[in-house]
């Protein structure tokens, strides 16, 4: 297994496993979803991102207000999917 999908299936786990139910099924339908559409930026992002906690990461998807700059580009791509669903 080569490294890209190494990190690939950790992030899946790391996204459907949070803590925080609302948050499983934001990021991890994203990122099943969204995964192989990812350019290198959002892909480093989005990894950087799980680092997070999941009240800070809910808090800027559903309002996209006080997004730091660095995750500006790939919270607004998990916020157009997850209202683009419903």
């Amino acid at each position: 297994m080569q490294l890209r999908e190494k990190t690939i299936k950790r992030l899946k786990i790391q996204s459907w496993r949070r803590g925080m139910k609302e948050m499983d099924l934001i990021l991890g339908n994203f990122i099943d979803h969204s995964v192989s559409s990812l350019d290198e930026k959002d892909f480093q992002s989005y990894e950087r991102l799980l680092l997070e906690e999941d009240q800070t990461l809910f808090s800027w998807i559903s309002t996209r207000t006080g997004v730091p700059e660095e995750f500006d580009q790939i919270v607004e791509k998990i916020a157009q999917f997850t209202y683009s669903k419903y």
